[in-house]
């Protein structure tokens, strides 16, 4: 099990040879960014955008959260994280591409779909069963479908909703929805499959997910 520790001794390796041959790059960075892509992942530790798509620094901008969720837009009082990422990404940065990645054994998911979590209160489960009732409506689908919510196919349905929540209500964001109109952002939902380490990509016209 890794600790700071042993983060640390990582970092000097860091400092002595990936910012070493990539000097020059994190000069250029140095004094701002210009990514092309914004990803929204999942906090899970195995599903890392950066090393799943093999990039450079400075090349996408990440947005981390439990199921890779993202609320629709509001602007009632309060604390919107992923809202004011996405604005930042898309009014500021001007990104051209905004990736929702869901992926395989997410545990956000699964919640959303057993319920577990229902009715806990905050600090023992009740802040991710609030922030999972994002998908109350798309779990009804799954489990109209799907009866038996214990099954595999259940389950990577309730993952693949989830991608389709998220573009959903990233198109209720006034930015977003006029950038996308116009041509000048496009939305694009993923799947990666931890078992396997399969991209899936998600064809909106189908519903359907196949592999990149």
């Amino acid at each position: 099990m890794t600790d700071f520790a042993n983060m640390i001794s990582g970092y000097r390796r860091f400092r002595q040879i990936g910012w070493a041959q990539q000097r020059e790059r994190w000069g250029e960075l140095r004094d701002g960014q210009a990514p092309g892509v914004m990803i929204i992942a999942c906090s899970d530790s195995r599903v890392d955008p950066a090393q799943i798509f093999d990039t450079n620094p400075g090349e996408i901008f990440v947005v981390r959260n439990v199921a890779a969720l993202v609320p629709p837009f509001e602007t009632t009082p309060g604390l919107h994280g992923v809202s004011a990422a996405l604005e930042f990404a898309v009014q500021v940065l001007k990104v051209g591409e905004i990736v929702v990645m869901g992926h395989g054994s997410c545990g956000g998911c699964k919640a959303a779909l057993t319920g577990d979590l229902k009715d806990r209160p905050p600090g023992e489960g009740g802040f991710i069963a609030n922030w999972i009732k994002l998908l109350d409506e798309a779990r009804a689908h799954v489990v109209a479908a799907h009866p038996d919510q214990g099954t595999v196919e259940a389950t990577r349905a309730m993952e693949h909703e989830g991608v389709k929540v998220s573009l959903a209500n990233l198109r209720t964001f006034p930015c977003v929805r006029s950038k996308e109109r116009s041509g000048e952002l496009k939305l694009i939902g993923a799947f990666f499959a931890i078992s396997d380490g399969v991209l899936n990509i998600l064809d909106e016209q189908t519903g359907e997910f196949s592999p990149a």
